[in-house]
């Protein structure tokens, strides 16, 4: 008989995942006890899902937050500060293995929202600038986190940050350390909407809800055009353009736009 490691039995699912009718999926972050601190178990089932749901044509957005009262508060303190001392060649092969989780958002053919329902620390922080939406609370707070405990800084903050705020705002975010309120966050960037505490989830509801009506399939190949953007010349992104545009120029939701056009009504896109 195999028994189970004491450490895969001990932890318990440590993502939850939820659908409604629409095709909106909710991935919940659930170690509340430990403000959903990220643990390789956790980081594993993200990559699972995120990639499962980006091959599911009955998936239009996904939606992540976290249980209880934060979003996630980054990298486990109390479990690195038990561990026992590892090989420089072990700790980067980790972290490789971690950094799969913001990747696969990156990459992702659908539209990703971070639900900031608390508070985004560290590689929290990080994981929350991987999607390609952040909403807010009144009440959330985002931290770098990094300098406080003396590490540089992963998860891509130092690739997400600069492009959107810019360099001399991501300097001061990472490097001073500073909270940066949720109104504050919203003017420069940082996130995309902010709600009152009160009118918070039904706000995350309906924006949810309007992406999920929106030609989602586009907006995936949108989605591959802007990070594509970031690092191929213009010509090569040309090409890949000219790609999508006839790709989705085939697609239903195309033709429905044309028909609802002609005909002067809204458009019903149902993501094929």
């Amino acid at each position: 008989m195999t028994s189970i490691p004491e450490t895969a039995a001990a932890e318990p699912v440590p993502v939850h995942e939820s659908r409604d009718a629409q095709g909106i999926v909710t991935l919940t972050l659930s170690r509340p006890e430990r403000l959903n601190a990220l643990s390789r178990t956790m980081t594993a089932a993200l990559v699972e899902a995120i990639t499962r749901l980006g091959a599911d044509p009955g998936v239009r957005v996904i939606a992540l937050t976290g249980a209880g009262r934060a979003f996630c508060a980054g990298g486990d303190m109390k479990a690195m500060a038990g561990r026992t001392e590892r090989s420089f060649e072990t700790r980067v092969a980790d972290l490789r293995e971690a950094h799969a989780a913001p990747l696969a958002i990156a990459r992702v053919p659908k539209p990703v929202v971070a639900c900031l329902n608390g508070v985004a620390v560290g590689a929290g922080l990080s994981l929350a600038l991987a999607c390609d939406f952040r909403l807010a609370k009144t009440s959330t707070r985002l931290v770098a986190g990094f300098a406080g405990v003396a590490l540089s800084g992963d998860w891509g903050a130092a690739w997400w940050l600069p492009r959107l705020v810019g360099g001399a705002r991501a300097k001061e975010i990472m490097m001073l350390d500073r909270p940066v309120e949720a109104s504050r966050a919203q003017q420069i960037g940082l996130v995309t909407e902010v709600f009152d505490d009160d009118a918070y989830d039904a706000g995350v509801v309906d924006f949810l809800q309007r992406l999920a009506a929106a030609p989602t399939t586009a907006l995936g190949y949108m989605k591959q055009n802007l990070l594509a953007a970031e690092t191929q010349d213009f010509a090569e992104l040309l090409d890949r353009e000219a790609t999508h545009v006839a790709r989705t120029g085939m697609a239903d939701d195309h033709r429905e736009a044309l028909a609802a056009f002609a005909q002067k009504r809204k458009p019903v896109f149902t993501g094929r």
